[in-house]
């Protein structure tokens, strides 16, 4: 898994990059007391990209007894050990890609795998594969929903064709912004403590969504990155962004654990929140105007293949 997410780090950097002016920043960090680390590799202020970030990080350590009994709540095998700690190892990569014209979409990825052992037997106690992707445009073209739900339909049904209808509706039901009744975005796929399977079959089918990243995404912003814009059509698209923060911040488990976890990096973990965003006082789109065709669709999430 460390080498998969190193690979694709690379890969999917290079793809975004050569839509752009601007280049990535390539930060490396290290967790403290020999903790591991992680690559941050960050674009900011480009011509296609307003901001971008595609991060990798491999970790390891002790979670307190705190965040054993949160993490309880989401994963069924995990236990501690007689103090209530584990030691852990974890690593993953995400992402998230903010264009500059509101008519591209915004997108999200994050595959990781986590592992916990005893800290006296060293036994591994617990394992599981967790991730997806997602796409939040500001504008719905029906044809890019399709094809970026299509992609990623594929590459599960290789192995397993139960997988994309549970982990689509998974994705709807985890990406709901609860106070504003709606999806954050026209959704993907979704899902979280894996084990089911064997390891290595597993490890096979996240790269395989892994694969489905590109086709699925960089078509849409080819399309789209010049397409006309209005002052008005900005500011819509700083009103979803604004929806966008509210999730992150409010809402989204992997934020809530990566702030919580001894030694973390804040700037890695807050990457994803874009360069600019607006919140606007009790607004609302016109009824049938391009606006609200989104707003319908985040309300009653539609089966797109």
């Amino acid at each position: 898994m460390e080498a998969l997410v190193r690979l694709k780090q690379k890969q999917i950097t290079e793809a975004i990059a050569a839509l752009d002016t601007a280049e990535f920043r390539t930060d490396t960090w290290v967790r403290g007391n020999d903790g591991g680390g992680g690559q941050s590799m960050v674009l900011q202020d480009g011509k296609t990209f307003e901001k971008g970030g595609v991060n990798i990080s491999v970790v390891h350590g002790k979670l307190p007894p705190q965040a054993v009994n949160r993490m309880k709540a989401d994963h069924r095998n995990l236990k501690g050990s007689e103090d209530g700690s584990v030691d852990f190892f974890a690593c993953g990569l995400s992402l998230v890609i903010h264009p500059t014209n509101p008519h591209a979409p915004t997108t999200h990825l994050n595959y990781r795998y986590f592992e916990t052992s005893d800290p006296k037997t060293k036994e591994i106690t617990a394992w599981w594969f967790g991730g997806g992707a997602d796409l939040t445009p500001s504008y719905l073209y029906e044809e890019d929903a399709k094809n970026f739900h299509l992609q990623h339909k594929l590459a599960l049904d290789k192995y397993d064709t139960t997988l994309y209808p549970a982990y689509k509706k998974w994705c709807d039901e985890y990406f709901f912004i609860k106070h504003r009744g709606e999806t954050r975005g026209i959704g993907g796929i979704f899902f979280d403590d894996f084990d089911t399977k064997p390891a290595d079959e597993i490890l096979h089918i996240i790269e395989s969504c892994f694969d489905a990243f590109l086709p699925a995404y960089i078509p849409l912003v080819e399309k789209r990155m010049n397409t006309p814009f209005t002052e008005e059509q900005k500011q819509w698209q700083q009103i979803r962004r604004g929806r966008y923060v509210e999730f992150n911040l409010v809402l989204d488990r992997g934020t809530q654990f990566g702030l919580q976890t001894p030694g973390s990096r804040v700037e890695s973990i807050l990457m994803s929140l874009p360069a600019t965003a607006s919140w606007v006082y009790d607004h609302h789109p016109e009824p049938g105007s391009e606006e609200d065709k989104l707003v319908q669709v985040l309300k009653s999430p539609v089966n797109w293949v």
